[in-house]
């Protein structure tokens, strides 16, 4: 495939197409007319006329789209919006007041007018914490691979800019013994100053969403270097810190209350030498000289013994069984840093079921790895779900994920995990998916869980996500055409001797029985291919079901290329026909490719 710096070669309204340097295949470049459907509904809101009124599109809006609460104020700014962009291409746009078909077209292919997902913050945002997923980072400071890669304050920034609210820092004193770091402990990855991390989370905090930053310390310090952290928390984000007065919380709180605060979240501090297990490495001994290659484990459990590379060896490893709150009776220099703890972290050491034990006076976070996870949920699901009303449930990468890549977020999201630990540098259909779930709700980076969540049954009884559910909705799924490769790529990008080959497959990622997918017929040699094929999928628990849409360019002699990607939870799609952004392999949004969709439930 031709992989080439965009430089199109368009002559008299076509694609000119070299082969072998010696004869030339010409495309004639062709624009895509209106959907039958986007007709049909053009003339049924006019009435058969010419132009559509503000009234008449407010209608439409209402009726056709769902969107009950529009009003003719926003059909009017919508109108005017559409004809201002078009006035290049509608004569006297200016003097009008009113939609011709194609500039009604054009309106539905604007996905900031006319998206598949509402882009303003509209969950209760009153509710505990524990009601919600948070956006959650795992080793937020990392740029790269888990042994090798440099720790850096930069992720940490990307990561707030993009709506994440849970930072994790990794706390290690440095040689001189008197100063902190951040880095991933016992492995090669070069260290950044606590400070720098804590400046940059202060400054972009709240870049993109008001709500609260919760950060995770996971850390392996002596009680004087606790009272350290506790000295530099306080004075680099002051009043932006919160803590609450109590001894120990109840019920966490919401987080509409804790609006432009910061939060810390970790294990109370005991003495050093009974929390570090014996033989532990300093931050001073982390090079232990194994390979940098990640996709084998052979030279690295040469350097680490076999505990310290599965699936538990994430940093909460090391944190003790949570104990009573003592806030207030802490003793000794440790005591500063645990009255600034809200949200009291631990780890299961027992029986993982003595651990999911409810108690009313007190709330905690309890982490656990993707695969204690499917163990959990296997044993317990519904004490699991139980837990997760009050509390909170962290849960991170199994430990040989050392290339930074990430599980499939679903099974946690089923039994109402709050936090869902992830590599944001790393890539891939798993982060897309986490990228989806957390569009929403104007990536706020707080999703409210749906309300079977936070059933109680008269015996305690939980929402069991084990249970065979009968269809409640059944969502038909519309693919009329797509655009804007031919703007955001080379002509020659996909194919070196002719135009792309496109089709589509689409997904329903979910509770098991919801599972699903789908695929396009291939539209050859266009730019702008029209498929205009729907496809139907029965639903039972429609409320934790994503929808993710992935476009390829077929190739007979090599793997298929990637067009884009998107994902969307299925409970938060708008009716009607809507146009979809797509993104690119990390997330990034592809300036002008989109796929004009219908969606409809029944």
């Amino acid at each position: 495939m031709g992989k080439e710096k965009k430089n199109e070669n368009i002559e008299n309204g076509s694609y000119n197409y070299k082969m072998f340097n010696i004869f030339n295949r010409k495309f004639k470049i062709t624009e895509v007319e209106p959907p039958a459907d986007v007709k049909k509904a053009f003339s049924s809101f006019t009435d058969g006329a010419t132009y559509m009124s503000a009234e008449q599109l407010k209608q439409f809006l209402v009726v056709h789209q769902g969107e009950v609460d529009s009003t003719l104020q926003d059909a009017q700014r919508i109108v005017e919006e559409v004809v201002n962009r078009r006035q290049h291409v509608t004569k006297f746009a200016i003097a009008r007041h009113s939609l011709n078909l194609d500039d009604f077209f054009h309106f539905l292919c604007f996905d900031d007018l006319n998206g598949p997902i509402r882009t303003q913050v509209h969950h209760d945002m009153t509710a505990p914490l524990s009601h919600y997923f948070i956006y959650t980072g795992h080793n937020s400071y990392l740029t790269g691979n888990q042994l090798s890669s440099d720790c850096s304050e930069v992720p940490i920034i990307k990561a707030l800019q993009a709506g994440v609210r849970v930072i994790e820092l990794d706390l290690w004193p440095a040689s001189t013994k008197n100063e902190i770091l951040v880095l991933h402990g016992r492995t090669l990855t070069s260290p950044v100053s606590l400070i720098k991390c804590l400046m940059s989370i202060k400054e972009y905090a709240f870049a993109t969403s008001p709500y609260p930053v919760i950060i995770t310390l996971e850390d392996h310090l002596t009680p004087e270097l606790q009272a350290k952290v506790a000295e530099m928390l306080t004075q680099i984000f002051g009043i932006m810190l919160y803590y609450p007065e109590s001894d120990c919380l109840s019920e966490f709180p919401s987080p509409e209350s804790l609006k432009h605060r910061i939060i810390i979240s970790t294990k109370p501090p005991k003495e050093y030498l009974e929390s570090r297990p014996k033989g532990s490495l300093s931050s001073g001994a982390i090079g232990l000289g194994f390979s940098e290659e990640e996709g084998s484990l052979k030279g690295i459990k040469a350097c680490l013994s076999e505990s310290e590379v599965d699936d538990r060896s994430d940093s909460d490893d090391d944190d003790d069984d949570l104990k009573e709150c003592n806030r207030k009776s802490g003793q000794g220099k440790a005591s500063a840093y645990n009255r600034l703890i809200t949200i009291h972290a631990g780890k299961p050491k027992g029986a993982l079921r003595n651990e999911l034990k409810v108690t009313s006076d007190k709330v905690k976070r309890l982490s656990l790895s993707e695969q204690e996870l499917e163990k959990a949920a296997g044993a317990h699901g519904s004490d699991v779900v139980r837990f997760t009303q009050n509390n909170i449930l962290r849960i991170y990468p199994k430990g040989t994920r050392f290339t930074s890549s990430n599980y499939k977020p679903t099974i946690g999201w089923m039994h109402g995990a709050q936090m869902i630990a992830f590599n944001m540098q790393g890539y891939g259909k798993s982060l897309w998916m986490m990228h989806g779930m957390f569009r929403v709700n104007g990536g706020c980076g707080y999703v409210k869980k749906p309300d079977f969540f936070m059933w109680k049954g008269p015996s305690g009884e939980a929402f069991d996500p084990r249970a065979t559910l009968p269809v409640q909705k059944m969502l038909k799924v519309k693919i009329y055409m797509g655009d804007g490769w031919r703007f955001d790529f080379s002509h020659t990008y996909f194919d070196t001797y002719s135009p792309p080959d496109f089709y589509t497959k689409v997904f329903i990622v979910g509770v098991p029985a919801d599972e699903g997918k789908r695929k396009t017929k291939i539209i050859r040699d266009d730019w702008c291919p029209v498929w205009d094929e729907e496809f139907t999928f029965p639903l039972s628990v429609p409320d934790l079901a994503l929808l993710r849409v992935e476009v390829h360019e077929y190739d007979i002699s090599e793997k298929d290329d990637f067009g884009g990607q998107t994902c969307l939870p299925v409970a938060e799609l708008k009716n009607g026909i809507r146009s979809v952004p797509l993104h690119d392999k990390k997330g990034n949004k592809l300036p002008n490719v989109r796929l004009l969709m219908k969606f409809e439930f029944v």
